[in-house]
């Protein structure tokens, strides 16, 4: 350890609503990790800030405004050590990844602005996830100190110093967020909010990974505006038109939906448009045409919001088209196929589409 390195001290900062299922659990396995812990309240109706009151007295109550960022920012207002640990009240630490984060805040470099830690076990019930381990922000600074560099021409560095950890966190919600989080994002759209690029992106991508069908028709206006909003980046296009494509198909609009669909694949396309215009044409029993798209959205495009239209969605388009087809022997091997990349993708460690 670097003689220069001190001990840090961190104060825990939560937002809970609700959560006396599973409170407990997850302060048990970080509390005595921590110098500080303060809970901020968002309106929970049961036992909530009782249980809180077993490991901290700095609970504070926040009027919820359908902005977590908001709340965040209030519950980080209060702290006063040197970092800040964000947690959820889903979350938990294992004793070996305790051990971890022990080592980590006795040797973490003072220059260290950010830690990132793996959160894992996203895919259960996952929402925007596309992989079951990525990276995430967890631990921040409170403080920031600017520091110039460069000998000539100097300027001040503005980019933080960002970590990569070994430190595992477990996300075992008791429920998939998606229903929340898309009502949320409803309430945003219907109050005339324009999302910003990143939550522009969140937005579809929390559709094509966990959404409903309903969710889709309730979403369609706002991403029609979004496909003639010239305001909007190439890739806001896209994602744009994956969802109104969706809808329009769900609707049974075949001229709005190839209206859509057409827009991208004069493009590049990606995988979801062309897993759309497989289900299109598997819903018309037209299975040859079906699997031309199934090939292409797994082997001749790229996902743009979920990992899925270029694998399991694409490869169980194909197997299905071929099996109708009378065709066993080309569905099997486009199952084998298939379980030759679930394979693959368990076995490397990646990250998201998009960082966090």
């Amino acid at each position: 350890m670097n003689a220069k390195t001190k001990k840090i001290t961190i104060s825990l900062c939560m937002i809970v609503k609700n959560e006396e299922r599973v409170l407990a659990r997850c302060l048990d396995s970080v509390a005595d990790l921590m110098d500080e812990i303060i809970i901020v309240d968002t309106g929970s109706t049961d036992r909530t800030k009782e249980i809180a009151a077993r490991y901290t007295d700095l609970i504070y109550d926040f009027v919820w405004t359908d902005d977590f960022s908001a709340a965040r920012n209030f519950a980080f207002s209060k702290a006063h050590m040197d970092y800040i640990y964000s947690a959820d009240a889903d979350e938990v630490l294992d004793e070996e990844n305790r051990k971890r984060y022990l080592l980590l805040k006795e040797t973490l470099l003072p220059e260290i602005e950010i830690v990132q830690m793996k959160y894992g076990n996203q895919l259960q019930f996952g929402t925007v996830y596309n992989f079951d381990e990525e990276y995430r922000p967890k631990l921040f600074k409170r403080q920031r100190e600017f520091v110039w560099q460069e000998p000539i021409h100097e300027s001040v560095r503005l980019e933080p110093v960002v970590y990569d950890s070994d430190i595992v966190i477990t996300h075992m919600p008791e429920c998939s967020h998606a229903g929340r989080d898309l009502a949320n994002f409803r309430r945003q759209t219907d109050r005339g909010v324009r999302l910003s690029t990143h939550l522009h992106e969140m937005y579809a991508r929390e559709l094509f990974v966990a959404g409903s069908d309903e969710d889709f028709l309730l979403a369609e206006s706002f991403f029609a505006d979004s496909v003639r909003d010239v305001g909007r980046g190439p890739t806001e296009f896209v994602q744009a038109c994956c969802v109104a494509a969706r809808a329009a198909r769900l609707r049974g609009d075949t001229a709005g939906f190839f209206k859509y669909a057409v827009k991208l694949v004069a493009g590049e396309g990606c995988s979801e448009i062309c897993c759309e215009l497989g289900d299109f044409y598997a819903g018309a029993k037209d299975y040859e045409e079906a699997a031309v798209w199934y090939y292409n959205a797994a082997y001749e495009t790229a996902p743009e919001l979920s990992l899925k239209a270029g694998n399991e969605r694409a490869f169980q388009g194909l197997i299905t088209c071929y099996e109708a087809m009378g065709l066993p022997e080309q569905a099997d091997a486009y199952r084998e196929e298939a379980m030759r990349r679930g394979q693959e993708g368990q076995s490397k460690s990646e990250r998201s589409l998009t960082s966090s």
